[in-house]
């Protein structure tokens, strides 16, 4: 016999097999997602962490390596040389600030801004022809479920909340 107080909190559809294919689904659509900017970047000798600088300088002009640092969460070292890379390549330029000599803001080029738009570019192209085919509510519950991922409300506290 079921138990039905057991299952209350249970979502439909939600046995290990089908976050298992979820899993899968989120692996290959990754690959997928990233297969076209990668042979883009390739063709410079650049990799998906230089799109991902470039990405975001280009969201938020003028922010700072620190703040660079803590959107990627990567450590100085990890950043250093491709964002290095990026400056000799000339896709991203380094001001200093008026208030403070130290502190350094980053920018995109006019060639950086057009490789940054080219990735994403198609990648918006990705994403708009697969809300077209899911219909019209895919938007909103695939922004609901990768913002519960990003958020830490998905994830467990701690590694003994996840049965072996």
């Amino acid at each position: 016999m079921i138990d039905p107080i057991a299952n209350q909190n249970k979502l439909p559809g939600s046995s290990d097999a089908e976050f298992r294919q979820a899993i899968e689904h989120l692996y290959f659509a990754y690959r997928a997602f990233t297969e076209l900017p990668d042979k883009i970047l390739n063709k410079r000798g650049l990799g998906r962490v230089h799109h991902r600088i470039l990405y975001f300088v280009g969201r938020n002009p003028g922010t700072t390596v620190n703040a660079l640092l803590s959107t990627l969460q990567v450590s100085k070292q990890a950043l250093h040389a491709p964002l290095r890379q990026l400056l000799a390549m000339q896709l991203i330029a380094m001001e200093t600030a008026a208030h403070d000599g130290r502190v350094r803001h980053l920018v995109l080029t006019r060639n950086g801004a057009r490789l940054e738009a080219q990735l994403s570019g198609t990648q918006i192209a990705q994403l708009r022809h697969a809300f077209e085919r899911a219909g019209p509510q895919a938007q909103a519950g695939w922004s609901a479920v990768m913002a519960a991922l990003t958020d830490g409300e998905a994830a467990p506290k701690d590694a003994s909340a996840v049965k072996a």
